[in-house]
């Protein structure tokens, strides 16, 4: 700022209202120091501006899991549209499912003075979140040990309606592949469960098939090992969009088509030979509608207490989904 100063013939104190948009300062003055600005390269040091009495931070935090998965992708998109628009800046964290690691991530970015934190949970105790001093907004799966703002999607009616969809195409053994226990994966089994009882019919649990990953690979064998049974299923009901890419690898290896419906649409998944049937909610807007409540929160216009936001699935038939149960021969 002393370098400005000298090179727009202005204050310290000039150059302060200028770069926090205060008044008072005439236009021709301030455009020397814009211009001074822009010869020097300066750029306000957000975090120092944080730490000075009665300053807010102009930053927001999302730790999510890995970014090479598109779910997350679009997530960190959505809402570092919505913070931009708002003059805001996000630092992202990626911490693939390990509490321990999330936890030094969010110490961190609470450590450079972030406005507030919007977190996809792993399967941690949250509690230390309790003394962060920030607002926190949790998307896609609620956190243990803290009472928080929530997004998610309906994943327990996701799930009902894959299950539903598959029973009035006449299917009756549904196999169901699971990624590892979280907690989305668990309400769409759940879902599932809910769509047999209400057509009076139980789930085969031979065909629920919990993996020990939840990648395209762990899927594909899974898939192998039930079309390859004396009495395969006639349809799969993939729990993500990974899970769903296995199935259809296995399935196209096999030369089987069963009738299969994936959770989350995926790139191609209307271009493919049979395009893919799928359960499908707005990705994007769980990263606006966090983004959008956490602004709120940190800039106090909103004191309710913890909000839970669900936003609706819908089923896009396209066909892999609306195949027949084959007659025994």
């Amino acid at each position: 700022m002393i370098d400005v100063a000298r090179r727009a013939g202005v204050g310290l104190g000039t150059v302060s209202r200028v770069v926090n948009g205060g008044h008072g300062v005439r236009d021709e003055t301030a455009q020397r120091v814009r211009t001074a600005i822009d010869q020097l390269g300066f750029q306000r040091n957000e975090v120092a501006r944080a730490l000075r009495p009665g300053k807010k931070s102009s930053s927001l935090a999302l730790v999510l899991g890995d970014l090479t998965n598109p779910f997350y992708a679009t997530i960190a998109k959505a809402s570092l549209e919505v913070a931009g628009q708002s003059g805001f800046a996000v630092v992202l964290g990626s911490v693939d499912e390990d509490p321990e690691g999330e936890k030094r991530a969010i110490r961190e970015l609470v450590s450079r003075q972030v406005a507030g934190l919007m977190i996809v949970p792993d399967q941690g105790d949250h509690a230390f979140l309790q003394g962060a001093g920030v607002p926190v907004v949790f998307v896609d799966r609620p956190a243990t040990g803290i009472d928080a703002d929530i997004v998610m999607v309906d994943n327990e009616g996701g799930g009902r309606l894959a299950a539903e969809h598959l029973l009035g195409q006449g299917h009756e053994r549904i196999a169901i592949l699971l990624a590892p226990s979280y907690y989305t994966t668990g309400r769409r089994l759940r879902g599932f469960r809910r769509a047999h009882r209400s057509a009076g019919l139980d789930v085969d649990e031979s065909l629920v098939v919990q993996l020990p990953e939840g990648n395209a690979e762990s899927a594909e064998k899974a898939t192998r090992e039930l079309m390859l049974r004396p009495d395969p299923p006639t349809a799969i009901f993939a729990s993500t969009n990974f899970l769903t890419e296995g199935v259809l690898r296995a399935l196209g290896e096999l030369r089987r088509d069963p009738a299969v419906v994936g959770f989350d649409d995926f790139r191609l998944a209307d271009m493919l030979p049979t395009p893919v049937t799928v359960v499908a909610s707005d990705i994007a807007e769980l990263g606006r509608s966090a983004a959008r409540l956490l602004l709120d929160r940190a800039a106090g216009a909103d004191t309710r207490p913890p909000q839970r936001i669900v936003l609706p699935c819908a089923l896009i038939p396209r066909g892999s989904g609306e195949r027949p149960p084959k007659k025994k021969r």
